[in-house]
């Protein structure tokens, strides 16, 4: 230790209250589980929808409405009120801002679809995130039946679950792709092919803002079966696409000057997502583009929390080799797979997504 080390400690020793200050840190940390049930009760009770309807109300009625006894209610109106998801004045519990602004923007059913997805897929195989990063396997995934190494293989075993899975991923990206959408430039784009798009909601997203936009959705069958009845549904059937192929083995289809990776880069290994990007690069037109739609981490490795956070997801789940990648590791694959011009976009919400993007030469 060095002496300014043996300083800053002697300091931080001595600062009043800096104890226990830090100490109370902790609370949210060991206490996490707890939170996130709170939320999960106040969710499936209906206890925001009922507040966002009729509030301010006094705990009685919150019992009352809610068919729980005044106890129960007590106890789920304190959780709820001391991690700021609701407020009390003069007895009377209404929603706290962050449930409020959801509610006023929109958000609160998506929300809800992600408190569910946290709830019946996420939660239980978190308690594996040790072993996971001992073996480097994706353990949590034992919790569904099946004998594959990958989650999504496993969900179809679940009543109901590959359903909810599909729900949330469409929420996730609705709450996520307005960077993807409105904050990145599309100038001169005539044709995009959004690889793994899954049910079309970033497709769709764009085609609604960007006319000029034709689009190809490529992806296996199972998952276009859904995207074509969305397609039709947004009356886009004229403008946007489906092509069934395995993104990794098979050819991609020509004559698109876009390629669009949303969701997708966070799922597969180093290796992998280069091998994508390659396949890109030879894909796109000559002048065209790429561009890479998800989650990052920090380049200093600090953070954000909420890729910290979500990473446990990414470590015990997906497949093994899943997680938020940092920017920059990003940025190194596209020049690697052959692409200049190589740039991102942040986002301005409270999730960290943006989008890398590059440039293939044009034809000389």
């Amino acid at each position: 230790m060095t002496e300014a080390d043996a300083a800053a400690d002697a300091a931080f020793a001595k600062a009043p209250g800096t104890s226990a200050e830090q100490l109370g840190r902790l609370v949210p940390v060991l206490f996490g589980y707890a939170a996130f049930q709170q939320l999960n009760a106040g969710c499936r009770l209906g206890l925001f929808d009922l507040l966002e309807k009729e509030g301010p109300l006094s705990a009685e009625r919150v019992a009352e409405a809610l068919d729980i006894e005044r106890r129960a209610a007590d106890v789920l109106l304190l959780g709820t009120t001391a991690l700021g998801l609701t407020e009390v004045a003069d007895g009377a519990y209404r929603n706290g801002p962050p449930v409020a602004t959801a509610f006023a923007q929109g958000l609160w059913p998506v929300l809800k679809d992600i408190v569910e997805f946290q709830d019946r897929v996420s939660y239980l195989p978190a308690a594996d995130y040790t072993e996971s990063l001992r073996t480097g396997e994706n353990v949590g995934i034992r919790h569904f039946p099946g004998d594959t190494r990958d989650l999504y293989t496993r969900l179809s075993g679940v009543p109901g679950l590959e359903e909810l899975f599909y729900r949330c991923m469409h929420s996730w990206s609705a709450l996520s792709n307005p960077v993807l959408v409105e904050g990145t430039d599309f100038t001169g784009v005539r044709r995009v092919l959004d690889v793994g798009g899954g049910d079309a909601v970033n497709a769709i997203a764009l085609a609604r803002a960007h006319p000029e936009l034709r689009i190809t959705v490529l992806d296996r069958p199972g998952a276009l079966e859904v995207a074509e009845r969305n397609i039709r549904e947004a009356g886009l059937a004229e403008r946007v696409e489906t092509a069934a192929a395995d993104i990794f083995t098979d050819p991609y289809p020509g004559g698109h000057d876009c390629v669009l990776f949303a969701h997708q880069l966070v799922i597969w290994s180093p290796e992998q997502n280069l091998a994508l990007l390659r396949k890109a690069h030879q894909a796109v037109e000559p002048g065209g583009r790429v561009m890479v739609f998800n989650a990052f981490s920090d380049d200093d490795g600090a953070g954000p929390l909420y890729a910290a956070l979500d990473n446990v997801y990414f470590t015990t789940l997906p497949f093994r080799h899943s997680t938020i990648y940092r920017w920059e590791q990003c940025e190194g694959w596209l020049r690697e797979a052959g692409f200049t011009e190589v740039g991102r976009t942040t986002g301005t919400g409270w999730t960290p997504h943006g989008v890398v993007t590059g440039r293939r030469a044009a034809a000389p």
